[in-house]
């Protein structure tokens, strides 16, 4: 079943996708975060490298995954994001996150 996911991306990678507001993005079969970030990378392939590593597919260290009011990144890539993100009436959050000293 194909499904339209809201995503909302930080400024810098807005920018680099060269997209204002949400994006919107179509995804097949289960609403997963791997699933979610494959079609934003499909759609946008300026942005592969920068959210995930290329060898592992691990988060960057400095993004974070919300969705619902929820902290989702350490959650399994393949475990189902919630019900509000898969229908589409919540987005699905990439947030880069700030680290000082």
């Amino acid at each position: 079943m194909t499904k339209v996911i809201r995503v909302v991306l930080p400024h810098h990678l807005r920018t680099l996708a060269n997209v204002r507001g949400e994006v919107e993005l179509t995804v097949e079969g289960p609403v997963t975060q791997r699933s979610v970030l494959d079609a934003l990378e499909a759609g946008y392939p300026m942005l592969r490298g920068t959210i995930r590593d290329h060898v592992t597919q691990q988060r960057r260290p400095f993004l974070r995954f919300f969705a619902c009011q929820e902290d989702l990144s350490h959650e399994p890539p393949d475990a189902p994001l919630p019900d509000a993100v898969a229908s589409g009436k919540e987005p699905f959050i990439v947030i880069g996150a700030i680290a000082g000293g």
